[in-house]
């Protein structure tokens, strides 16, 4: 794929547009070992190969990151006023990167964050039946059907209009005044997990994700941290893995 130079490095997180066209233009970059100062030169990024102040900067078409996204933050792009998911990421990262589905402001767990929107696609279009495990707990009296019902699908909609979720499968890990359980939907309408509970007469007070499809939240990681993901989980995702990553 050819894409103009300045395009290729805004991309790869070294500055605005803007930045980088001052910064070719001050003869900082090269193209296969020459240096150039035309923003607009085109560059190969499978066989060209880039360099800015003789330091190699290769191209990734696609970025993966495992965040788990800690209470209190959106899951938006950008937000004038308050923190968003991609604020954890970090600000020197490409500006072309969003979070895949969203969790609720007070919501925390699994995070993941992308460019590769056919992934996400795949990932979130109730088609593809992915299953994404919560970690609950919950205040009220539990129904004693209640696994019947999650697994039949509830209406969370109204008496007048009728919203029904696909099975689910609950596992109960502790009964009492606040009940700890592990819910597995494989869709995302909103606010369904709390919406789920509250059609049984009961609240959720605390929400964690803990996987969507393979991929798994890495314990090591604290709320409000990020890490690249592995091969591994990139291929076992359908993603993109590139060598130069």
């Amino acid at each position: 794929m050819k894409i103009r130079l300045d395009k290729y490095l805004a991309e790869m997180g070294k500055g605005s547009r803007q930045d980088v066209k001052k910064l070719i233009r001050q003869k900082q970059a090269a193209v296969n070992g020459t240096t150039t100062t035309r923003p607009e030169a085109k560059v190969d990024t499978e066989t060209d190969v880039v360099t800015v102040q003789g330091e190699e900067v290769p191209f990734v078409a696609f970025e993966y990151y495992m965040l788990n996204k800690p209470a209190g933050v959106l899951s938006a792009s950008r937000d004038k006023k308050e923190k968003t998911v991609l604020d954890c990421v970090g600000k020197t990262k490409r500006k072309d990167l969003f979070p895949v589905g969203r969790l609720d402001k007070d919501t925390e767990g699994l995070l993941l964050i992308t460019n590769d929107g056919e992934m996400a696609h795949r990932l979130l279009s109730p088609s593809y039946h992915v299953p994404k495990c919560y970690y609950v707990k919950v205040e009220g009296r539990f129904p004693e059907d209640i696994r019947q019902r999650f697994y039949e699908g509830i209406n969370i909609g109204t008496a007048e209009k009728e919203e029904k979720t696909a099975p689910a499968s609950l596992e109960i890990l502790e009964e009492g005044e606040v009940s700890r359980v592990r819910l597995t939907i494989c869709e995302g309408k909103y606010h369904q997990v709390k919406r789920m509970f509250l059609a049984c007469g009961c609240q959720v007070v605390y929400l964690k994700r803990e996987s969507m499809g393979s991929l798994q939240l890495d314990d090591s990681l604290k709320p409000g941290d990020c890490r690249l993901l592995t091969p591994k989980e990139i291929k076992e995702l359908g993603g993109t893995y590139a060598d130069k990553h």
